[in-house]
């Protein structure tokens, strides 16, 4: 999100963008997870759950994305929050549409040479750049902040990553107990049934009944080496005890590690180093969610338009 919508700001002012990106594909800590079971194929938001409306600018986008069918509001968690459609993946792939993005690279290192930035990732090397945006976990910016500029280095140390584990259950029939969402209780800092979710009425209608559940950050650090297989009866004990009935046994159950999936955010809103071209955003420097993410980009953008990426080339 924090990279894409940096992107977007630069395109608009007319610069020359390409994204890298170790993923197969568009969504991050947005994505869609797709399960096979034995009745069908499951879709699972198995990282952010929704995303907030509040600050104007982003606002009017995310209207624009409901105006292209892609994003609703979705009330159960509060009168602010909307979720993407038919899955959270889906605005992060209408914001790639459009971008020079290269998926499945996996960047290894940046040098900074005489005709500008070059990446490299194992055998492959991109550029020249003019200049260099990293939008990744505040511990993956480091090793590369470290080799240019200290100063930013150091913030990013100072920005500890919360983890977070992520069952995801499928079941034939739906759990007793009637509800959709549950949040705090226990080891469990929210679980939600998918079709809980506006626009979850397509083809996923007639297939298993989809669970997302969350660990809390404490308990997730706790067991963040343990294995998923064991992580994911964990979770789906800590979702029957809560439910207080009989939970029937799951026709696919897996579990998901997001090790860098929360951070406090520093407050900065952006870094940018314009003397060398050198630039981060994520939500790390700004505050714990999607729209944060959002504004790290834009806000990065803007101070690039004001320091022209001459000068970082110059001299």
């Amino acid at each position: 999100m924090a990279g894409l919508s940096c992107a977007e700001g630069l395109a608009r002012i007319g610069h020359e963008v390409v994204l890298l990106d170790k993923g197969r594909g568009p969504g991050g800590r947005m994505s869609t997870r797709r399960v096979a079971t034995p009745l069908g194929e499951v879709a699972f938001d198995h990282g952010a759950q929704y995303f907030t409306v509040r600050d104007p600018g982003f606002r009017r986008v995310v209207d624009g994305w409901a105006a292209e069918g892609i994003a609703a509001p979705w009330s159960l968690p509060g009168p602010d929050a909307w979720v993407g459609l038919p899955g959270m993946s889906a605005v992060i792939k209408a914001m790639a549409r459009g971008h020079d993005v290269r998926w499945s690279v996996h960047v290894d290192r940046i040098d900074r040479q005489s005709d500008g930035w070059w990446i490299n990732a194992g055998q492959d090397s991109f550029g020249p750049f003019a200049a260099v945006v990293l939008a990744v976990p505040a511990e993956q910016a480091v090793p590369f902040l470290s080799l240019h500029d200290f100063a930013m280095a150091r913030e990013a140390m100072l920005a500890r990553s919360l983890p977070c584990w992520t069952g995801m259950f499928a079941f034939a029939e739906p759990l007793p107990g009637g509800r959709d969402m549950i949040r705090d209780t226990g080891l469990i800092a929210w679980a939600a049934r998918n079709r809980a979710k506006p626009g979850r009425e397509g083809p996923e209608a007639v297939a298993p009944e989809g669970w997302v559940v969350q660990a809390g950050p404490e308990w997730s650090a706790a067991h963040v080496e343990e294995p998923a297989p064991q992580i994911a009866r964990s979770l789906l004990g800590a979702l029957t005890s809560v439910l207080g009935h009989d939970v029937p046994a799951p026709v696919a159950a897996t579990a998901h590690r997001w090790r860098y999936a929360m951070s406090a955010g520093l407050g900065h809103g952006a870094l940018w180093n314009d003397r060398i071209g050198l630039g981060v955003c994520a939500d790390w420097l700004l505050g714990p969610r999607v729209e944060c993410a959002w504004l790290s980009g834009q806000q990065l953008a803007r101070t690039i338009l004001e320091a022209p990426l001459e000068r970082a080339l110059a001299g």
